[in-house]
């Protein structure tokens, strides 16, 4: 199962707390043109798996569930811009 950095959590955390946000709102995982699409929803599709990591929630489309099993989701703040990105467990640690 994907599981979020506390980095990742805290970047989510902030996207989900604007006022204007609904309030079981969340970020969603799907295939998309160019690999996977992240977009805040309002709530899970229909057949979406749902992660509750740290508070956050996380929908999974099926298909992006398959390929992101054992996977680690990270964020990094840029520029004011969120990037999120995927980092294996085993992956080796970079200095």
């Amino acid at each position: 199962m994907l599981t979020l950095t506390d980095q990742a959590q805290s970047a989510v955390r902030t996207m989900i707390q604007d006022p204007q946000t609904p309030e079981n709102a969340g970020l969603r995982i799907a295939p998309g043109e160019e690999g996977l699409e992240l977009t805040l929803v309002a709530e899970p599709a229909p057949g979406d798996a749902l992660i509750d990591d740290g508070g956050v929630r996380v929908f999974v489309e099926p298909q992006a569930a398959e390929l992101l099993d054992e996977q680690t989701l990270d964020a990094q703040l840029e520029e004011g811009q969120v990037n999120f990105f995927l980092s294996s467990p085993d992956a080796p640690a970079q200095a």
